[in-house]
């Protein structure tokens, strides 16, 4: 970049954020996350990428004896900081989940004697995998480096959307190997592979697809795979000894050398000599339609060698969705909290098409995407609550292109509902309540999704009155789902009334009025399962009565998922003042709010819940899961606001850090970063499909949000310090902001918010 071009740029950026010409791109650490919880994606990605290439530290498998392994929760993500070894590198990864899969197509180089096991942690030597310090180890936005202590390799990765693309920097030897592992998978199992096809079609052309049984219960991803340099000789190694029936392929060597190759458990090797310092690069691409597509898709998108414009590309993507949002904030650690905040909420959904926009349905046929790009992994019972609603406000159409994903998915499906948590052309079923209907309605109310409207109101009702699911048909029977028929029916219960409250403001939005009242009386039926004599919501039977037996404290067994009565019997975002007057009014919710961020919860009441540690609670307030997002807003209407200014400024500076355990809970997908940014900015989505945000208190000092539009929204923090978190007055385009809430409508027409801020309250 010439002086003048440098000088130019530095004058056009706004104050703070550039001072010095760096790049937004700089200030991502991708090993922030949850390091205890092995949460952490640290690998190469672009944006809303379907190859999103990760080191895998461990083999640690999901059962043991038959039975559930809990140390394999900590490797959700693949990558656990703790540990000393890396057995590869793989190709597929969830962020910040709490259950898992994926983990697909695990690459490692080796050096000498060649080994077709990942070997163990305690002794590396006896495998493939190779002992690594972090000291050499770079992770930033589309790059990844580590040097591989064993074999003396450096390793780099980068990717495109669908194309992994692997250097690897060899020392001189007459046997240097390449190590593919098809068995490797992320919460593995001994029967999780169902079926691998290999090709080898050249000496640099392999292709193939493996199809696995996990969370996902029929997902099918094809590969093409390149080398940069001629393979001199490679072999299969088929670990399947339990398979009785070999066929007549026994004629065949298969073994060494052979080209056509299918089995349950195959590891793979290609062998190379190699000189000093010599690079030998792989290109990765897969595919969800077929070994053709993956191809295609990588002569489309990296049809080159040269790594550096391959990252470099991906690393523009990157610049590309941070500046989004300009900040200035008081410190660089600040900065570094807020854009990796902003690269965690753009990792997931994930693209779920190929470069020629054919997928892979529900129904398992191949459908065209026309005029959308479609995306899979929805984690809804998370991302509904805010991270939706942050594309909506900075990317809308990214944003309506997911609520065609979900359409499709709708119409795949033979259930005929929308997604609860969708997964390369499955449903898993995680978690509770049906929250596209949230998104969906979201997206329509605020002008972002143009799809049929009609359409996807009908979609909302279908998937709402599912009878066979999760007691939907006792809960449109009864007005709560009975703890006779599911563990979690008390949360269950209060999802499905917000759920039908956002059914209920589309259906009014459309005119359909019919649906509009009967959904909003579903919308109610929270108070069902709040107990008055005891001041919380319960688990109710079936003959009416409350559950005798019941702890408010205990995550576990009590009526509700990942979490406990103190932090669900707040969890009415769409009636709050309905909620406040059933539990006695402003004073008792003020003293119920100040009991739940100062007492103390004991680890015993959470030690059977594994998606809540220590490091996500602050008193009996658990922000680590997400049912409690919501909740330092809610002092807005006791009339104390400066309370929720206080709280939230307290949880930003409490649950996020820098370093490699500096989330104190699950991301999951984006939610606890879109909490992070909203809040950062001084608002928030207390209940998705109204156009309201809540005001609190922002920790920027300014923010220019550039929206698609083409409008721009200035968010100012007069006076702001770590002392002046009470806010005094906020206006917008000058005119003060009375009350505690702003609309989307407004702040999307653009404009400037300023909070002017005090040390007092």
């Amino acid at each position: 970049m010439n002086k003048w071009r440098k000088a130019l740029l530095l004058l056009i950026l706004p104050v703070g954020l550039h001072a010095q010409g760096l790049s937004l791109v700089q200030y991502v650490k991708p090993i922030i996350g949850t390091a205890k919880m092995g949460h952490t994606f640290p690998g190469a990605t672009v944006p809303f990428g379907a190859v999103q290439l990760s080191p895998d530290t461990d083999t640690i498998p999901y059962a043991v004896n038959g039975k559930y392994n809990g140390d394999v929760y900590k490797y959700c993500a693949g990558y656990q900081y703790t540990d000393p070894t890396i057995v590869g590198f793989s190709h597929t990864h969830f962020s910040g989940t709490g259950h898992s899969d994926l983990g697909d197509f695990l690459i490692m180089p080796t050096v000498g004697k060649l080994q077709m096991n990942p070997g163990t942690s305690d002794h590396p030597e006896n495998g493939y995998r190779s002992a690594f310090s972090h000291d050499n180890e770079v992770a930033e936005p589309n790059y990844y480096k580590v040097k591989l202590d064993d074999p003396g390799v450096l390793a780099e990765l980068t990717t495109s959307a669908r194309v992994g693309f692997h250097q690897y920097t060899f020392p001189k030897s007459t046997d240097a190997h390449i190590i593919l592992d098809l068995m490797a998978g992320i919460y593995n199992y001994d029967d999780k592979n169902v079926w691998t096809v290999v090709r080898v079609v050249n000496d640099t052309l392999v292709t193939g697809y493996r199809q696995t049984n996990g969370w996902a219960r029929t997902r099918t991803v094809y590969f093409a795979m390149s080398f940069s340099k001629p393979i001199k000789e490679y072999g299969t190694q088929n670990n399947d000894e339990a398979q009785v029936y070999k066929g007549f392929w026994r004629k065949f060597d298969q073994e060494k050398n052979f080209p056509d190759i299918a089995g349950k458990k195959l590891r793979m090797h290609f062998d190379f000599e190699t000189e000093a310092e010599e690079k030998i690069k792989i290109k990765f691409a897969i595919s969800p339609v077929s070994m053709q597509n993956a191809l295609a898709n990588m002569k489309a998108e990296i049809p080159h060698w040269d790594f550096d414009r391959a990252k470099q590309a991906g690393q523009q993507l990157w610049e590309k969705e941070l500046q989004k949002i300009e900040v200035n904030v008081p410190s660089k650690e600040d900065r570094i909290n807020f854009y990796t905040a902003m690269y965690h909420a753009a990792l997931m959904p994930t693209i779920y098409m190929d470069s020629n926009g054919q997928y892979k349905g529900l129904d398992q046929e191949i459908h065209q995407a026309e005029g959308f790009t479609n995306y899979t992994s929805f984690s809804l019972w998370d991302t509904f609550r805010a991270f939706h609603p942050y594309l909506n406000l900075i990317n809308p159409s990214r944003n309506a292109d997911m609520v065609s994903s979900m359409m499709g998915h709708y119409q795949q499906s033979v259930l005929h509902m929308l997604p609860v948590w969708s997964h390369y052309a499955n449903d898993n079923w995680c978690m509770s309540g049906y929250h596209s209907v949230s998104v969906i309605a979201d997206a329509i109310l605020k002008g972002v999704y143009k799809g049929d409207a009609l359409a996807a109101l009908d979609a909302c009702v279908q998937t709402a009155n599912a009878r066979p699911y999760e007691g939907i048909g006792a809960y449109i029977d009864k007005g709560y789902v009975p703890a006779d028929i599911s563990g979690t029916s008390v949360s269950n219960t209060l999802e499905y009334a917000y759920d039908d409250w956002c059914i209920a403001q589309l259906a009014k939005k459309l005119g359909k009025m019919d649906v509009y009242e009967d959904f909003r009386k579903r919308a109610s039926n929270w108070k069902n399962v709040y107990d008055p004599s005891i001041g919380f919501m319960r688990p109710r039977m079936a003959d009416g009565t409350f559950k005798k037996e019941f702890d408010v404290l205990k995550t576990d067994g009590q009526g509700f998922i990942e979490g406990n009565a103190w932090n669900f019997s707040l969890y009415v975002p769409h009636d709050p003042e309905g909620m406040m007057e059933n539990m006695g009014g402003k004073k008792r919710l003020s003293r119920y709010l100040d009991s739940l961020f100062t007492m103390h919860l004991p680890d015993e009441f959470f030690a059977h819940t594994e998606d809540i540690t220590r490091d996500g609670i602050i008193g009996n307030y658990v922000h680590g899961n997400e049912p409690s997002h919501h909740v330092a807003y809610l002092y807005n209407i006791t009339g104390e606001p400066w309370k929720t200014q206080e709280k939230v400024r307290m949880i930003l500076k409490n649950q996020y850090h820098n370093g490699a355990d500096g989330l104190g809970g699950n991301d999951d997908c984006g939610q606890m970063s879109a909490w992070f940014i909203f809040s950062s900015l001084g608002f928030y989505p207390v209940a998705p499909a109204s156009d309201d945000y809540w005001l609190g208190s922002p920790s920027v000092q300014d923010a220019k949000l550039q929206l698609e539009n083409g409008r721009t929204l200035i968010v100012k923090a007069l006076n702001q310090s770590a002392q002046n978190v009470f806010v005094k007055k906020v206006t917008f385009n000058g005119k003060e902001v009375k009350g505690h809430k702003i609309k989307h409508a407004d702040l999307m027409n653009g404009g400037e918010l300023v909070f002017y801020m005090s040390a007092k309250k």
